[in-house]
């Protein structure tokens, strides 16, 4: 059930019955099923994807309220660049859209915009609001909004050996010193915390070459909605399974 607009954060997590410490500290986000559900509609796929950015507006607006440290959201895959070029443009332009339009409710909720990703072929104009977006909210102090644009975990992983590579044949880094930490120092989301739930929408069960390093213990909800149906209540009722969940990180409780 969707918050009152004079309910409170308090409020809200009385209702669930969910204490701040049960949340979690960071949400990523497998924005699946815009297209689908235009096709369901007859609309164009693009249609959906417009759509989708009600939802990417509701969601983080709800997770600030609820006090969420980050949210990372799936915008954009390497693997998508096998679309029509249609609607690849169409996308591009949706996406420079969404860096300009949403401005206002980044600073609104003191967010502050990351983004991951490789940048080369995204075009210029993309890059150019994306970078005013990134400088506007540098300062901010409240819930991170990452944005995968342009990516694949594969090719963060291979990212991030090419600079340990670079490092110890600079002599800059010894290889028996490689660790974990080292590797993940090395990845795109240093400095991130690893999500501690992983969402995906369309009721499809895989990871998509999203995260691979990050969600090696992340708790994984699956919608049944396409993401423009993805609502508050959803978000909520997400929340709520992963409070139950006994998290083990691979060793016993009890």
């Amino acid at each position: 059930m969707p918050a009152t607009e004079s309910e409170s954060q308090e409020q809200t997590l009385e209702r669930l019955g969910l204490e701040p410490e049960s949340l979690p500290r960071h949400i990523a986000v497998i924005m699946d099923g815009n297209g689908r559900w235009a096709q369901q509609r007859g609309l164009p796929r693009i249609e959906g994807h417009r759509r989708g950015v009600g939802s990417v507006r509701r969601t983080v607006e709800e997770c600030c309220r609820l006090g969420i440290g980050q949210l990372t959201l799936y915008c954009l895959s390497q693997e998508n660049w096998k679309r029509p070029r249609l609607e690849l443009d169409l996308l591009m332009e949706l996406l420079r859209r969404y860096l300009i339009d949403e401005r206002d409710t980044i600073m609104k909720n003191n967010v502050r915009l990351q983004v991951i990703g490789r940048r080369e072929g995204l075009p210029p104009e993309v890059i150019d609001e994306m970078n005013r977006t990134l400088e506007m909210s540098r300062d901010n102090d409240g819930m991170v909004l990452c944005l995968a644009i342009n990516y694949g975990g594969r090719a963060e992983i291979v990212d991030a050996v090419r600079e340990l590579s670079r490092r110890a044949r600079d002599g800059q880094l010894d290889p028996e010193d490689v660790d974990e930490t080292i590797i993940a120092e090395a990845l795109y989301t240093r400095d991130m915390p690893d999500p501690d739930l992983l969402i995906r929408t369309a009721g499809e069960q895989r990871v998509s070459n999203f995260l691979l390093w990050q969600i090696s213990y992340a708790e994984i909800w699956v919608a049944s909605v396409c993401w423009p149906e993805f609502a508050e209540e959803h978000l909520q009722q997400s929340l709520v399974d992963f409070a139950r969940r006994e998290r083990r990180y691979g060793g016993l409780n009890g």
